[in-house]
């Protein structure tokens, strides 16, 4: 067994003590670093987060359609099976899906897709396709994958229109993703200044803002949503109803944290370091920020990242409800609205693949929340 000299195990020693040192004189946000390291939901929910959100900055590059491009030959068709080894069992170093020829149902004489074995196209990568700007910027013709013409590849399926679903569910992606954060934003700044103002300056001031919230909080949310957007013009341009919608989701969503916030000034406002602030002669915006804010910074990192979900499902309910994006323009919940009918679902259940990206996006923004709220415990070890 091999020994270690005395002077190695003081320098092991001293370096374990230096980073035991460093994470317990480290600040706030490092020690929540290190916390949410340790929490392995959190970090997958940010992974997946982060694929997403790249998937809809590249959206127009990963899609290999646009959105005005559908097929009448291929209406409802269903997804196309990858594969690796042809009907004769030969293996094929390039993945392929074989052609879909219309045929009809014996027993229910409906129309249905087979696979013509006879024709095989070959997945290819960086290929052309149709144009585009990418990222709004550069015109290009380059897709991530495609097939040759004519040969079409429907990797998720089609819609009743004969349009490719992956290439709606990547695009729609930037809206149902976008909107989220930005709504969540303008309510974080308008509940922690209203909230501020509130909890800080009290008094009639006080009294005024809360009754104003109750008002806006009594009424039930979905009538809310339909009353507002009812608000909004017809035919207006696609880019004018996502602001739209952005409005009236940042108009709703700021009462929440306008309390919260009201709740840790009031709690906070009259701590030593605060009178001792003002006896200085502070003035009450550097008060706010340099004193109070700090205090309560990591629960409003955590209030925000939990608001996002409810953001997301509610833009998905107002378009799948036909009050929020319509098309040609695509969201998840515009996807969600051919899943309305239960026969339609029924006979072609890839209708539903976009319910799937909602729940997973909701549960890994829900995952994330939980381990920054656990990170920003400070009676947590």
């Amino acid at each position: 067994m091999k020994t270690i000299p005395i002077a190695g195990k003081q320098k092991i020693n001293a370096i374990k003590s230096k980073k035991n040192s460093d994470v317990f004189y480290s600040s706030q946000w490092r020690l929540m670093y290190h916390r949410l390291k340790k929490h392995k939901l959190a970090r997958i929910s940010l992974v997946i987060l982060a694929c997403f959100y790249i998937a809809a900055l590249f959206a127009q590059f990963i899609a290999p359609y646009g959105l005005e491009s559908y097929d009448s030959k291929y209406v409802n068709a269903p997804p196309a099976k990858v594969s690796f080894i042809d009907a004769e069992g030969k293996f094929q170093f390039r993945p392929f899906v074989y052609d879909l020829k219309s045929a009809r149902d014996p027993v229910t004489l409906r129309k249905v897709f087979v696979p013509d074995e006879k024709v095989r196209h070959s997945i290819r990568f960086f290929v052309k396709g149709e144009s585009y700007k990418f990222l709004g910027l550069i015109p290009t013709n380059r897709h991530l994958f495609g097939v040759d013409q004519p040969g079409r590849v429907f990797i998720f399926g089609t819609d009743v229109m004969g349009r490719d679903l992956l290439s709606r569910i990547v695009m729609g992606s930037q809206i149902s993703l976008s909107i989220p954060l930005i709504g969540v934003t303008i309510s974080f700044v308008l509940g922690l200044f209203i909230g501020g103002v509130s909890g800080y300056f009290g008094g009639w001031i006080d009294s005024v803002i809360q009754r104003f919230i109750e008002i806006i909080r009594s009424f039930p949310t979905l009538p809310l949503w339909m009353a507002l957007s009812a608000a909004i013009p017809p035919r207006v341009p696609v880019v004018t109803m996502y602001i739209y919608i952005v409005i009236i989701f940042a108009f709703i969503g700021w009462t929440e944290l306008a309390r919260v916030a009201r709740g840790k000034f009031i709690s906070l406002k009259n701590e030593e370091y605060v009178l001792a602030a003002k006896i200085a002669g502070v003035s009450d915006a550097k008060i706010i920020i340099k004193h109070l804010l700090p205090g309560f910074i990591s629960y409003l990192v955590v209030a925000t990242t939990l608001a996002i979900p409810g953001m997301i499902l509610g833009e998905t309910a107002m378009s799948f409800l036909g009050l929020g994006i319509r098309s040609p323009a695509t969201s998840w919940g515009v996807l969600l609205q051919e899943a309305q009918q239960i026969e339609n679902v029924a006979l072609y259940p890839w209708k539903l693949i976009p319910l799937g990206f909602v729940i997973v996006t909701v549960l890994t923004f829900n995952f994330l929340g939980d381990g920054l709220r656990d990170a920003a415990d400070p009676y947590k070890k």
